[in-house]
């Protein structure tokens, strides 16, 4: 980011005009974030922080907005304790926090963190600006405290301290300033920021002369005793991503219940060494395989289909845990779709070494897999495989952690995946998927507080 600024004031750009521009993209935020009469404080420091908290003053409008010009913090301390006392409690009241960027190198000194303590205790919504204010931006570190925000605006690109695990209790939802004035620049990085601009025109229109047999055909292996849900869950996410025919086998003693909740997708009842139609363009093996319930000879079945096959296969939930290592097919689209806890015993580490690195572990799945896509989940769920770019989701919220939306996620996969259209950009289809996936929360969360994931797969891809 030095470097770009740098880059811009050598070619003219005005630093005044780059901070009215991001004053201006704060305030649009916090309208977004408020209502009409509700409260904002601006706390604004001595640096380019500070500066921009000012030049979203003049853009709040409708909102009762007061600017705390924070230069000794045992001072404002006392402030914001009288301020946040007076404030009407039938209000809603955020905070700005505009005090520290990305030149903070050092430990805070004991007034400093007071003062964010204080803010932290005010128990109030926090927007911060580029970064929370005491947060180192490279290592990911508070410097002895930092704020506790919900949303982080970071300006013009991602820092890579906010991804990290030790970051992500203090920056809350991380959202991106990109476009504020400055000149076009490269930044090299292997980490890409997803947004939804990136499917732009995607999925490609369907041409009218098309059928069924145009958009493919998913093979679903799913389901079996205590987990026949989640087999119905995969099945109906793939249906979202309309393929031309879904077909799932579940094991026999949920047959039953599995095809009672289906009507278009075909239904089937496992059986060893049985034919499958020549028509199957991708596979979707896992969600809801108890391994109680499974004989060896089913998962030797999916193995030999992981191994062999050259259609695209996707592979989910415990039947993570069986898939074979090694070598794949020569450009076979291979995806695994790991939590944290999965990703971490496939690779023999604990999870907290793999959340402690998760591009690192992601690289070692792929490697492990035979370079396969890897949908490392969790918070800001990662895309990539062995070597190449990793992309990380900007979508999706907390109310995704319930049983369910991961085998959705699963499904919607696979539907895409199965399309032949679709297998030509392989990420682009995978990373899609992720980043709908999370944005249909985004969505429901803006409007239902406690929705179901049955409702999430009726939002999914509107």
């Amino acid at each position: 980011m030095r470097d770009w600024e740098n880059t811009s004031w050598a070619a003219g750009i005005s630093s005044d005009a780059v901070i009215q521009n991001v004053g201006k993209l704060i305030a649009k935020r916090m309208l977004e974030l408020t209502r009409s009469g509700d409260s904002i404080i601006l706390l604004a420091g001595r640096g380019h922080n500070g500066d921009d908290a000012h030049a979203a003053l003049p853009h709040l409008a409708d909102r009762h907005a007061t600017l705390i010009n924070v230069t000794d913090p045992a001072l404002a301390t006392e402030t914001l304790g009288r301020l946040v006392e007076t404030m009407e409690t039938d209000r809603r009241t955020w905070i700005v926090d505009g005090l520290f960027g990305i030149g903070l190198n050092r430990q805070l000194s004991d007034d400093w963190i007071g003062l964010i303590n204080t803010i932290n205790a005010t128990d109030l919504p926090v927007l911060a600006v580029d970064s929370p204010s005491g947060l180192n931006v490279e290592s990911g570190e508070p410097a002895g405290a930092a704020i506790r925000a919900v949303v982080t605006l970071t300006v013009g690109a991602v820092k890579a301290g906010l991804l990290t695990d030790k970051a992500k209790p203090y920056v809350g939802r991380l959202e991106v300033a990109s476009q504020i004035g400055l000149v076009e620049h490269l930044l090299i990085s292997d980490l890409y920021w997803t947004v939804a601009e990136d499917f732009a025109n995607f999925p490609p229109r369907r041409p009218v002369e098309s059928h069924k047999g145009t958009y493919g055909h998913l093979a679903i292996f799913a389901g079996s005793m205590g987990c026949h849900g989640a087999s119905v869950l995969a099945t109906q996410g793939a249906q979202r991503a309309q393929p031309g025919l879904i077909t799932i086998w579940t094991q026999p003693s949920v047959y039953v219940p599995v095809a009672a909740h289906l009507r278009a997708a075909m239904v089937h009842s496992w059986k060893p060494a049985q034919s499958l139609p020549k028509s199957i363009s991708g596979f979707l093996i896992g969600p809801g395989l108890a391994d109680d319930d499974l004989t060896d000879e089913f998962k030797n079945e999916m193995r030999a289909l992981w191994l062999e096959t050259p259609l695209p296969v996707v592979v989910d939930a415990s039947a993570l845990d069986w898939i074979p290592s090694g070598p794949v097919p020569s450009h076979a689209i291979r995806v695994i779709t790991p939590h944290p806890g999965e990703a971490a015993r496939m690779i023999g580490v604990p999870t907290e070494h793999l959340q402690a690195d998760r591009p690192g572990c992601l690289r070692a799945l792929s490697r492990r897999f035979g370079d396969c896509w890897v949908v490392l989940k969790g918070h800001q769920t990662l895309v990539g495989k062995a070597s190449g770019n990793i992309f990380v989701n900007s979508s999706g919220n907390p109310f995704l952690a319930q049983g369910g939306s991961g085998d959705i996620l699963a499904g919607y996969i696979g539907g895409l995946l199965a399309q032949p259209q679709l297998q030509a950009n392989a990420l682009r289809s995978i990373r899609f998927a992720v980043w709908e996936h999370g944005a249909a929360a985004d969505r429901l969360s803006a409007s239902i507080p406690n929705w179901t994931p049955e409702e999430l797969v009726r939002e999914l891809g509107r």
